[in-house]
């Protein structure tokens, strides 16, 4: 059976001696998915309106560019706040241990005793953890405060998420561009297979099948678009 890592003395301590990398594919999906779903639904939505091709690529770039940046700055912004918010609980941590030390040592002892520490190896550990003060603030925001010993850039996190929302919200704008006839259908297949694509890609970083989260994926995009052509349709009439 072939594992995702070995699992000797020197691979062990290889692997732990690395930075732990931020993962940005939460960003690329968002982006993604977000990005096909809204320029889709303007697709469905025009055409379901009976409006014309020109409208459907003033509208479906306007909003690659416009709702693509939104989304990077809310990105930026979010990603932003969560590093603030470990800093600020980073320096509440600092000055609790400055001014009260044992009851910071208690806090260690207690976390340590729920996962099964007794006696004198509970000292031993509640010891060798706040004898350094980085060490001790880390383990307090991780196991205390249940927060990422690493955290994402917010300015990777912005770029990812307009990288994706432009490069796959572009997909069902591309058959109006390029082709004169059976453009909607084209269109819908193509907006179809990022959706798929985008699942079976996330499906790497989780237990499903990438089948099945493809599948999903394709679903959740198909009754967006859904709504938004059947909304077209029945204020073609206003409209």
């Amino acid at each position: 059976m072939e594992l995702e890592h070995r699992h000797g003395v020197q691979e062990i301590s290889q692997r732990l001696a690395q930075d732990k990398k931020p993962n940005y594919i939460r960003d690329w999906v968002y982006g993604g998915i977000d990005g096909t779903v809204t320029t889709f639904a303007i697709v469905t939505g025009v055409i379901g309106a009976q409006l014309s091709v020109k409208i459907i690529i003033i509208l479906g770039v306007a909003n690659l560019l416009a709702d693509g940046l939104s989304m990077a700055a809310g990105n930026y912004s979010a990603t932003k706040t969560e590093i603030d918010d470990r800093e600020r609980i980073r320096e509440v941590e600092r000055r609790h241990i400055e001014n009260f030390p044992e009851g910071e040592r208690e806090e260690i002892r207690q976390i340590l005793a729920a996962k099964g520490l007794t006696g004198e190896n509970l000292e031993d550990a509640v010891t060798a953890i706040s004898s350094d003060e980085s060490s001790w603030i880390n383990f307090m925001l991780n196991e205390e405060y249940g927060l990422a010993a690493s955290l994402r850039s917010p300015v990777s996190s912005a770029i990812a998420t307009f990288l994706a929302f432009v490069l796959c919200g572009s997909v069902p704008l591309l058959p109006f561009v390029f082709f004169e006839s059976d453009v909607f259908v084209i269109s819908l297949t193509m907006s179809g297979m990022v959706f798929f694509l985008i699942g079976a890609v996330k499906s790497r970083w989780a237990l499903a099948p990438w089948w099945r989260s493809g599948i999903e994926t394709f679903i959740i995009g198909m009754v967006a678009a859904g709504c938004a052509y059947l909304v077209g349709y029945l204020l073609s009439d206003i409209v």
